[in-house]
């Protein structure tokens, strides 16, 4: 189906896993997209235009903006995909530095980015936010919990400006992910098995059976863009295959 034709679409994060699956399926779908990362790599989908930017900045927000509008003219659908954190022995031994910077990338970035993009679509009185936030969120294991805090401040802030941008045709949603079989992923499973001289926090099989593809998330992301979801707004969607029931 091509029910993203017409539709110009922004995904940060884009070169590979979730956020290069996000980018196919747009693509595939009908959309012109533009994705960045902080480098160019050659696993960018082709047919996405793509700007290198660092995202936990606002200089680097605003150079996605810039460039979001120079190449597309304007932005009908925005995800904010851009995430990732690596584990501590203990909450406690997380320096200062880490605690901001993971503020940028997990939970400023898109405020960022929203501040920038979302008022063409409020005059247009049309358009879609979807952040990807955590499955982990409500288990705040302590390793990641600089992770974790930043993706449940996402959560809270895309209720909240859902609400704000309900009135003016904007939705904003969330998808939050379990474990999801991606190359960054993998090495933060890496790093904590290293750390904790074991196997990584989870060895456990999610009741469905396998872990998460970025397909499946993608999926997810994909739904909440779509005018099938023109009724949906303000919602947090868990997709863990069950992993996380509370999520």
């Amino acid at each position: 189906m091509r029910e993203f034709e017409g539709k110009r679409a922004v995904v940060t994060g884009g070169s590979r896993g979730i956020g290069a699956a996000v980018v196919r399926g747009l693509l595939e779908a009908g959309a012109e997209v533009l994705t960045t990362a902080r480098s160019e790599a050659s696993t960018v989908p082709r047919g996405a235009a793509f700007v290198a930017a660092d995202v936990r900045t606002r200089a680097g927000a605003e150079a996605v903006a810039e460039a979001a509008l120079k190449t597309l003219g304007g932005v009908d659908i925005l995800v904010d995909n851009a995430g990732g954190a690596g584990p501590y022995p203990e909450a406690l031994s997380i320096p200062d530095e880490e605690w901001q910077d993971q503020l940028n990338l997990n939970y400023l970035a898109a405020v960022r980015l929203d501040a920038l993009l979302t008022p063409g679509m409020r005059e247009r009185r049309s358009g879609a936010v979807v952040h990807v936030s955590s499955a982990a969120v409500p288990v705040a294991f302590p390793p990641f919990l600089h992770y974790t805090a930043a993706k449940a401040a996402l959560r809270n802030y895309s209720r909240g400006l859902a609400l704000e941008l309900a009135p003016s045709g904007v939705r904003v949603n969330a998808v939050s992910p379990g474990r999801t079989a991606t190359p960054g992923g993998e090495a933060t499973r890496e790093q904590w098995a290293t750390l904790s001289e074991g196997p990584g926090q989870d060895t456990t099989t999610p009741p469905l059976g396998r872990d998460g593809r970025p397909e499946d998330i993608a999926d997810a992301v994909l739904f909440l863009a779509s005018d099938r979801a023109s009724w949906v707004t303000g919602q947090n969607l868990t997709v863990d295959g069950g992993e996380f029931p509370l999520g």
